[in-house]
């Protein structure tokens, strides 16, 4: 079978969502099928099962979906902010270095076999690899430097889905310039194009399609009404868009908006939780709001420490009467001292932090990736490390505060139950699990409801 290609005509037309759904719905079709992006740029990473490396959250997300076990061949390419407006270069899940952009794309080719040899890697294994475009594809001052579009497509001669954002407007013109800006070879393996995020009702757009089919000669594959989907986020933005039902929440939780944040999947249970009313909040007004504050990881701990400062969150975050978690980079700021010998987040040998803890952290030229089970807040549960810092202890807890370098710790739900019933008695939970395997389901079927999957897959036969 071929593999697919999923382009955008736009940043942020759904390719993600739909990239997952696509390779749930061909796994539940009995085709051996998995993930692939090859380049990311995002500071929401995942640590994987097979390697303990980091990729991207999208394909972690779409592997974790059916079963597969995660691979930093499923993202080879991740790049993350970093110091001194430079981006952190991670290859094949591991930190290579830190590089300006235009040193970046002067390398770009040195890239490509990496990019390539995990795809072959993948294809040996599964029938079809569903490869995440990123952006536009015709940016024609950058396709040459196109990791995650063109040089995939054209390598390996993948089918294309063009997937078109309709909410923004402009769809048609959308369509039609990316689809003729495109290499007259790859064209030719375009099978389609999917209208997202449409609201209200579909038959208004039966014209629009057979101009796309007639005009354009491009199959329309399906017109997919908009629907929420508050799992497997891939920017900071997608997830402070959330949709969340607050009729029956009891309690109101802050996580402070930090310029920097990463691995902010952790706030997914939170989303999805009733009983939770969840604020990304940016002043330190909206603090007086909330009955616990967040203080989430950070791919820039130095630089938002004194974001947090100022902003006037020093006196609030010092109050031993402020009720905290802080994740990861978060946690670090707690500590006495941050010190940073090697310069690995800012050009500061010492930072002070807010000294809820006492002791220092240490920032190491070696930064811990690790996934695993850890006692936290004396559970039991399943997470995952992504730091530099060093510090005596994994966790701490002293009153009204807790720090942990441990992702993940908000789809235990006993975690969660401990936690809350403490700030509200009748607080009762849910089960996560179960949620998001729902969710999960009810998206997919969403997407086949809307979609031509059987034309779909006699393409990939083709």
């Amino acid at each position: 079978m071929n593999s697919l290609s999923i382009f955008g005509t736009s940043s942020d037309a759904g390719k993600s969502t739909l990239s997952f759904a696509l390779t749930y719905l061909l796994h539940h079709r009995g085709i051996k099928v998995a993930p692939f992006k090859a380049q990311n740029v995002s500071n929401n990473s995942q640590v994987t099962d097979l390697e303990n490396g980091e990729i991207a959250i999208p394909q972690a997300f779409a592997a974790e979906s059916i079963g597969l076990a995660t691979s930093v061949f499923m993202n080879p390419i991740l790049l993350k902010s970093g110091a001194n407006k430079k981006v952190h270069l991670i290859i094949n899940g591991k930190s290579v270095a830190e590089k300006d952009i235009w040193s970046y794309f002067r390398e770009i080719n040195r890239l490509k076999p990496y990019v390539s040899t995990a795809f072959k890697k993948l294809r040996k294994e599964y029938e079809v690899i569903v490869a995440e475009g990123a952006g536009s594809p015709v940016e024609l001052n950058l396709m040459a430097k196109d990791l995650s579009n063109i040089y995939i497509a054209k390598k390996f001669k993948t089918k294309i889905i063009l997937v078109a954002d309709i909410e923004r407007g402009g769809v048609f013109a959308s369509i039609y310039g990316v689809y003729n800006l495109l290499p007259n070879k790859l064209r030719k393996n375009v099978i389609g194009v999917i209208v997202n995020k449409f609201r209200g009702d579909t038959t208004l757009f039966d014209n629009g399609i057979k101009i796309i089919e007639k005009q354009f000669g491009l199959k329309v594959l399906g017109v997919v009404p908009y629907k929420s989907f508050n799992l497997g986020f891939e920017d900071a933005q997608s997830l402070i868009n959330y949709t969340q039902d607050t009729k029956d929440a009891k309690i109101t939780v802050g996580v402070i908006n930090l310029p920097h944040m990463s691995n902010f999947t952790d706030f997914e249970p939170l989303v999805a939780d009733k009983e939770i009313e969840l604020h990304f909040i940016s002043n330190a007004s909206q603090t007086s709001l909330c009955d616990l504050l967040i203080i989430p990881g950070t791919k820039r701990v130095v630089y938002d420490l004194h974001w947090l400062k100022e902003r006037g969150f020093e006196a609030i975050l010092r109050s031993k009467t402020t009720k905290i978690v802080a994740i990861c980079g978060g946690y670090e700021m707690m500590f006495e001292k941050i010190l940073d010998p090697f310069h690995i987040e800012s050009n500061k040998t010492l930072t002070e932090g807010f000294g809820r803890f006492k002791g220092e952290v240490v920032f190491q030229k070696e930064k811990i990736v690790k996934k695993g089970s850890y006692n936290t807040m004396g559970i039991m549960l399943n997470g995952y490390e992504i730091h530099n810092g060093i510090t005596n202890k994994k966790a701490k807890h002293k009153k009204n505060i807790y720090g942990t370098f441990i992702h993940a710790l908000f789809e235990s739900d006993a975690l969660r139950l401990k936690l809350f019933s403490k700030i509200d008695k009748n607080y009762k939970g849910y089960n996560f699990a179960e949620f998001k395997k729902r969710s999960i389901q009810d998206f997919a079927n969403h997407i086949d409801k809307h979609i031509d999957m059987d034309y779909l897959i006699k393409q990939l036969n083709d």
